[in-house]
């Protein structure tokens, strides 16, 4: 395939590895950036076997170009369509989808985890209190500055949860090909590798409902055992320690065959 990835997205020290990689295993790409204030980039190959790699915002422009495999951005990625295939086996499952200026009930839990519905990067889902959404709420809607959130930007509200341990799992073709933790909790022991069990919940959820072709699968272990924290883009994750030459290994094996 050939590889269009952006320059300098993420902040992530790892980013350049993937440029390595492509050196490594002689592979054709090409990096591109857009034009200031703008949804257009230069493009200098014709090919149509493409695969993206860079922000959320370059998989959603290209997510309706006729490159294959392209961009895997939207589709079965939103809450309320994988919901459907995971089940109670996402830690979220309970959650409701609301307007970003909704009038939240708090009558039942002092803390609730809010996250966007859709597109997770314009801002950090976490754990709120009352008081601290409200102050949220108000700082985004009034800030002049701000032009991914408004009244009607979707989010995710569900209960909050105690998680001890977080990790990322990349899959391509209902396989798990590589993994990395990304956030430990409390007092729990540091591991460099992720837990077998994780892997194989992870595994498991794979083959039984398949999001896309290639994307990655947040996990995180509670007191109720390994849950989906979410599933994201393939095409716009960081790497944190994932084995980046065994990802795209496995995206040629895959859409080469």
């Amino acid at each position: 395939m050939y590889y269009l990835i952006q320059k300098n997205v993420f902040r992530d020290p790892r980013y350049d590895e993937i440029f390595a990689v492509m050196k490594e295993l002689h592979l054709e790409y090409e990096q591109v950036e857009f034009k200031p204030n703008s949804l257009d980039f230069d493009l200098q190959t014709d090919r149509k076997d493409i695969f993206v790699y860079g922000s959320v915002k370059l998989a959603k422009v290209t997510a309706d170009f006729d490159w294959n495999p392209g961009s895997f951005y939207g589709n079965n990625h939103e809450f309320e369509k994988y919901i459907k295939g995971y089940g109670e086996n996402a830690i979220n499952y309970n959650s409701q989808i609301v307007n970003f200026n909704h009038e939240l009930d708090w009558s039942l839990d002092s803390e609730l985890f809010i996250k966007p519905s859709q597109d997770a990067k314009i801002f950090t889902g976490k754990v709120f209190k009352e008081i601290e959404w409200q102050n949220f709420v108000y700082n985004k809607l009034n800030d002049p500055n701000e032009r991914r959130v408004n009244e009607a930007t979707k989010i995710q509200v569900s209960p909050s949860y105690h998680l001890m341990k977080e990790a990322r799992v990349w899959i391509v073709g209902r396989r798990v090909v590589t993994s990395s933790y990304y956030r430990f909790h409390g007092n729990i022991d540091f591991e460099e590798s992720v837990a077998i069990e994780g892997l194989d919940f992870a595994q498991k959820m794979a083959e039984h409902f398949n999001v896309a072709d290639a994307y990655v699968m947040d996990i995180a272990l509670t007191l109720d055992g390994w849950k989906i924290m979410e599933v994201n883009c393939i095409n716009s994750a960081g790497f944190y320690k994932g084995d980046v030459k065994a990802i795209v290994e496995a995206l040629e094996s895959f859409f080469n065959k």
